[in-house]
């Protein structure tokens, strides 16, 4: 059975699977950052009223499973998480403390597809990932 959400006068079951990268595609996802960054992203989620469904960081990109209430934009949304996330990340794990101007952590620019009826299927997909991208990676070092 769907979780359907409520607002004043509307009913709304909607789903997105985002994915986005950080600047260059640099692995900076890597250690202490990448276990913070799911932390920075649910309390920005929670703040706009979104909620984290599931999510994943691996080494060079994020995986998302947002449920945005149709007030919101997927746009907006995903410019939101990004330029706070951005800004919490260089203030609290990168260590800097002058203005933010010219500084980008993630890269222009993000990819989405709606959720529907395959959403079972997305979230074992962003669960698996990365045993799966590492499987891969096996299979090319043995000449497969």
């Amino acid at each position: 059975m769907r979780d359907w959400q409520n607002q004043a006068h509307v009913k709304y079951y909607c789903k997105y699977h985002i994915v986005f990268v950080p600047k260059y595609r640099r692995k900076s996802i890597y250690g202490k950052l990448r276990k913070e960054i799911g932390g920075i992203l649910n309390d920005l989620c929670r703040q706009q009223g979104v909620e984290l469904v599931e999510g994943h960081a691996m080494g060079d990109h994020i995986h998302i499973l947002l449920m945005i209430p149709p007030k919101y934009s997927v746009a907006n949304t995903v410019g939101f998480l990004k330029g706070k996330s951005a800004i919490r990340i260089f203030r609290d794990y990168l260590q800097v403390k002058r203005n933010f101007t010219g500084r980008h952590f993630w890269a222009r620019g993000y990819c989405v597809s709606t959720v529907g009826l395959d959403e079972k299927m997305i979230r074992e997909y962003i669960r698996n990932q990365e045993s799966e991208e590492k499987r891969q990676e096996q299979l090319k070092l043995e000449g497969f």
